[in-house]
């Protein structure tokens, strides 16, 4: 398990439509440019930490990703470690590649990956996923990553469980205890939606782990969050006219990181 700090504010770059994806126009090297510029954003407003993904590639895979996106994923996140070698760096390759994430991380060197479903099952838009932590945690030795820590959701965005619905608190111990994530995400129901403030309060109490909100985070509503997490991770709220998946505005990403530093402080 990584024993580095965890980050407190951490900014997503949104990758555009990667080559091979259905609304792909963009070479990999385009890609990895306009990923560099959101890192340079993000590193100029004082972030801690960045989160490449794949964002642009829908529909998703439920798991395993084409060797294309790895290739170009790869190719981003090199780009972003160079750009802006100061932020700490993860990797999340959507929906549910863990096997990818972390060969990205090890070739990029980064120190995160995030994984949607590490434990459980959970039914999508992409049909059902089901967290492989025991392939997981034994890649992430074989490679000699340890130093690479898993961020895990729990009941993520964008899912429902599958079969009979089991207490929060129950997800959250069987996560740390069995899946053996080393920081554990709160999401809304879906991208940009904010968080249950009673679902956070209690992943927060139970967890034993670092807790970061990874949807919905928005200046209104980070003085309410900080009292119950650790930090968050944000994307949609700096993005130009707040749609995910447009470029980061630069003013946005400042304003935000100055508003957080005030609610965390």
């Amino acid at each position: 398990m990584s024993t580095m700090t965890t980050p407190r504010l951490v900014g997503v770059i949104h990758l555009p439509p990667l080559p091979g994806s259905p609304r792909s126009t963009m070479t990999a090297s385009a890609c990895a440019r306009a990923a560099a510029d959101d890192a340079r954003f993000l590193a100029a407003a004082g972030y801690d930490a960045v989160v490449v993904e794949n964002f642009g590639d829908v529909p998703f895979f439920a798991s395993k990703v084409p060797p294309v996106t790895v290739a170009a994923m790869t190719a981003c996140a090199v780009a972003v470690r160079a750009a802006a070698p100061s932020l700490t760096l993860g990797i999340n390759v959507l929906r549910n590649d863990a096997e990818a994430a972390l060969s990205i991380a090890v070739c990029a060197e980064a120190t995160f990956v995030r994984v949607n479903v590490l434990t459980g099952a959970r039914v999508t838009d992409q049909g059902i996923v089901q967290g492989e932590a025991a392939a997981t945690l034994r890649l992430r030795r074989s490679l000699l990553a340890e130093g690479v820590a898993l961020w895990a959701d729990v009941d993520v965005k964008h899912s429902a469980p599958l079969g009979a619905a089991r207490s929060l608190a129950q997800d959250v111990s069987d996560l740390t205890a069995r899946g053996l994530a080393d920081v554990v995400l709160v999401t809304g129901e879906g991208t940009g939606k904010g968080v249950d403030l009673e679902t956070l309060a209690t992943v927060k109490r139970v967890s034993g782990k670092p807790v970061l909100v990874a949807s919905g985070a928005a200046l209104s509503s980070l003085s309410a969050l900080a009292s119950r997490c650790d930090g968050v991770v944000v994307g949609t709220a700096l993005r130009r006219g707040f749609v995910a998946g447009e470029p980061i505005d630069a003013e946005l990403a400042q304003e935000f990181a100055l508003a957080f530093r005030h609610a965390f402080a």
